[in-house]
């Protein structure tokens, strides 16, 4: 039922970040940290223009990565976090990103929700990124605790549906929060989901 009245809302809900590989991919998931996909989308082009591989952001200088990507928050410490994530991944693997969490989280730059993005996007495996919008819609829909962390939320959500749906329900709750049910004045009286909601009960 949820993840059906989900669909009706948002029937082209899909990953916002513009990409064309798993290196970009990675490196634009990281630059996205509290920062919005449309501002990454900004910079990327430019940043892959100019390094195109894994190899040539490793070799990159951090004032000139700093000058391609200022515009987005915290960018001094995002520069510095896509070089060390290209200079591991070729030391520790090969040149080749990992496809499995374990892997990921081992990587600078690289959190739990990172890593979902990159096994469920990328290389199109089970996996459920939760990042401020799921977190934040699946407690006002009572579908987790409101004490929950994220790592809580993930494995709640993972037990919750199946591998199959993992891909598009993380995509259905980012969407959800990203255009309806938002931190601030969320439109509750549009929302399907109203008689379960604990914010608007709690208003």
């Amino acid at each position: 039922m949820l993840k059906q009245e989900l669909k009706k809302l948002f029937p082209d809900a899909k990953c916002e970040l513009n990409y064309h590989n798993i290196f970009e991919l990675s490196v634009a998931v990281i630059l996205s940290a509290q920062t919005t996909d449309k501002s990454v989308n900004l910079v990327t082009p430019t940043l892959f223009k100019k390094y195109p591989t894994l190899f040539d952001l490793s070799n990159a200088n951090v004032s000139d990565v700093e000058q391609i990507i200022k515009s987005i928050g915290l960018y001094k410490r995002k520069s510095q976090l896509i070089i060390d994530f290209s200079k591991t991944v070729i030391s520790n693997f090969n040149g080749v990103i990992p496809d499995n969490i374990e892997d990921l989280v081992t990587i600078p730059g690289v959190g739990r929700k990172t890593a979902n993005v990159i096994v469920s996007e990328g290389y199109k495996l089970p996996g459920l990124a939760v990042d401020v919008h799921v977190s934040r819609v699946s407690k006002r829909l009572g579908l987790v605790p409101l004490d929950y962390d994220v790592v809580q939320i993930e494995h709640a959500l993972k037990e919750m549906f199946d591998k199959s749906e993992w891909h598009e329900i993380h995509h259905l709750l980012i969407f959800m929060g990203r255009y309806k049910c938002k931190a601030q004045k969320p439109n509750c009286l549009e929302c399907p989901f109203i008689s379960r909601c604990t914010y608007h009960k709690n208003r």
